[in-house]
Order: structure tokens, then sequence, then C-alpha cells
């Protein structure tokens, strides 16, 4: 699917929320058989950020959704859809309410759960788009929020698998509305979401999955029944099969999203991938010939967030000043599914 032009919203506010404990690659040593050298050589990974008992990844959630909404300047209660992307969600039945509710979004809210793994945070961010940028739209601003604990679904046997991944949540607000410091006379505001095309192909999902594995039940009905009690199967994953699709596929999306928005790479200030490899995302920006100064990544200390690594990235350039207001970013989020996708944004 290819988009078919510039949505008029942009984005304002940005925040992030991690753990406060950190695993070094020293600290996995004791783990599984591996070492820091190893670690970091093959993916850019120096530490992660996990949640431990009785913590909760909606509550990061809520602390990124505030900080988003502070930078932002807009009020809880102007905010008209809220999208929570999620693969790992504190309920089954998502966590976008309960997010919406406690940081003091009305009833007339719409909130709901988008599940599309580390693709999550970038189709939410064209989903909430659409809701912006329809004609006569009713909606002026929306929340989107990439959360993910996959500490919880991994394999700390599998030293393949364990190694890669960090919990973690980012929030973005996006707005419709002028901004008041433009010296434009004209009512329109100036596009923040510039292009975008996304993908799937669910022939690849045995190579990056987590299967339901459920345990069957007995239920004494006049003919007995076996029903199952829902259960999961550890995250699964080929990284060889994965590290292929991504070199691939990730350069062709973006360019599609590029021609989309009339532009070129050249136009790129920041190229901003799903930090899931260092190796992926330098192989990308060399076929896209972008420069690597102009890679964003935090991978290195945060590791693999799924939904929360692109906003949990441009949250810390943002408020580093290392992405300024006007900046292009070529962002692009890949995974299970498989699916895949691109949009190119214009920050504030």
């Amino acid at each position: 699917m290819v988009s078919s032009g510039v949505l008029p919203c942009r984005p304002i506010g940005i925040g992030h929320a991690t753990p406060k404990t950190v695993v070094t690659n020293a600290d996995l040593e004791a783990v599984v058989e591996t070492n820091d050298d190893w670690i970091s050589q093959r993916t850019g990974i120096k530490e992660r950020r996990l949640l431990t008992e009785g913590e909760s990844l909606r509550d990061l959630g809520i602390q990124a959704s505030r900080d988003a909404l502070e930078m932002a300047g807009v009020s809880p209660e102007d905010i008209d859809v809220v999208i929570c992307a999620t693969s790992s969600p504190e309920d089954m039945f998502g966590d976008a309410t309960a997010i919406a509710a406690e940081i003091g979004c009305s009833t007339n809210t719409m909130a709901f759960d988008l599940t599309a793994a580390c693709s999550g945070f970038l189709f939410g961010t064209v989903t909430a788009g659409q809701y912006l940028s329809t004609p006569n739209t009713k909606y002026k601003n929306a929340l989107v929020i990439g959360a993910d604990a996959l500490s919880r679904v991994v394999d700390w046997n599998d030293r393949n698998a364990c190694i890669l991944f960090g919990d973690g949540a980012g929030a973005m607000v996006l707005t419709n509305q002028k901004d008041d410091s433009d010296d434009d006379d004209s009512s329109s505001i100036t596009p923040g979401l510039l292009g975008y095309a996304a993908h799937s192909n669910g022939k690849g999902y045995p190579d990056l999955n987590c299967l339901y594995n459920g345990t069957p039940r007995s239920v004494s009905t006049p003919d007995p029944i076996t029903l199952e009690t829902s259960g999961y199967d550890l995250l699964a994953m080929n990284g060889q099969n994965v590290y292929k699709f991504a070199t691939r596929e990730v350069p062709r999306v973006v360019a599609e999203a590029l021609e989309e928005a009339n532009m070129t790479p050249d136009d790129v200030d920041w190229l901003l991938l799903h930090q899931a490899n260092i190796r992926i995302m330098e192989t990308v920006a060399k076929r896209l010939k972008i420069p690597p100064e102009k890679i964003i990544t935090n991978l290195a200390s945060y590791g693999n967030t799924s939904a929360g690594s692109i906003p949990i990235a441009l949250s810390e350039a943002v408020r580093s000043g290392k992405v300024k207001k006007g900046d292009i970013i070529a962002t692009a989020g890949f995974g299970a599914g498989l699916s895949w996708g691109s949009a190119i944004m214009r920050w504030g």
C-alpha cells in the first residue's frame, strides 16, 4: 500500500519513559554464554532497561504521554484520539482507554490499541494522521503511544534473543491546528506528515512470532468438551531471515515514502529507523546514500524496545536539541507480521 498524499497534521510534542533497572551486556554473562564484545559488535547494544516484578508498562505509557502533552502545550481534555501501539499490553483487551483516563482525557476521546509489533508506532502515527486529515474532520489532536515489554516474552535461555530486547514507552502528540507563531497569513497549517508507505507479508510470520499455545481444559457440559485456557509461547525469531528482510525492504519503503513526499534522500535531515540492529541501520543508510552522521540511534542504551523504539529515540533527539523545528525525518518501522513501513515527517 502506498499513500495518496500529504496528511495536513504535524507532530508537536514527544515524551518517553523507561524502567529504572539497567542490565548491561556484562550482566548477561551470568545468564547465557555471551560477552560484551560479542553482543556490541553484532548488534550495537550495550545495555537495556527492563521492567521488574510489580512494575507496569502502562505506567510508562502514562508518563510518556504526560511529557508529550506538556511539550505540546495541549490539555488532555483536548485530545480527541488516543492510539496505543503495543504487542504486550497490561490488559489483553487493550491499554489505551486506561491510559487516556489516567492522563485526564475526556469521555469524548476515542481510544484503542493497535498491534503491529515493531511497526506499531509508525502504523499508529499514520492512522492518527488519517483521523486528523479527513475532510470536515471533527478531530483536532491525537496522542500516539508506542510501548512494549518484550522482556516478558523472551526466552532467557536463548542468547540470540534475550540480548536484543528492552522495555519502554514513547508518546507523540499530533495536531491539525495552525501554529500561532507561523507568520503565514493563510488558515492552513504547514503539513508535518509529508508521505508514507506501508506493506505486510504474512508468509514471513514464521521468522518472528509469539504464537498462541493454550492449555487444555475440560468443561462438563451434558456432552463433555475440551476448551483451552489462554497462553502464549515465548518469542521465536530467525535472526538471519529478519536481517535479510529488513535490509532489503526498508530502503525500498523509505524510497517509496520519499517519492510520495516529492523528496529525495538529500532532503532528509535525519534517518530514524526502528532500533533493532546497528548493522541494519548502517546498511539502510548506505543504500539510500544518507550519511551515517544523519542516523538517529539510542540502540546502545535501550536495545530493541519494539513499538517504543522510534518514539523513545525521537524524544531524546528532540529534547537534546538535535532535532529542531522544521527538520525532515525519514522514519521506518519493521518487524513481526512481517510488516514494514515508512513516514516522512517534518518536526514541529
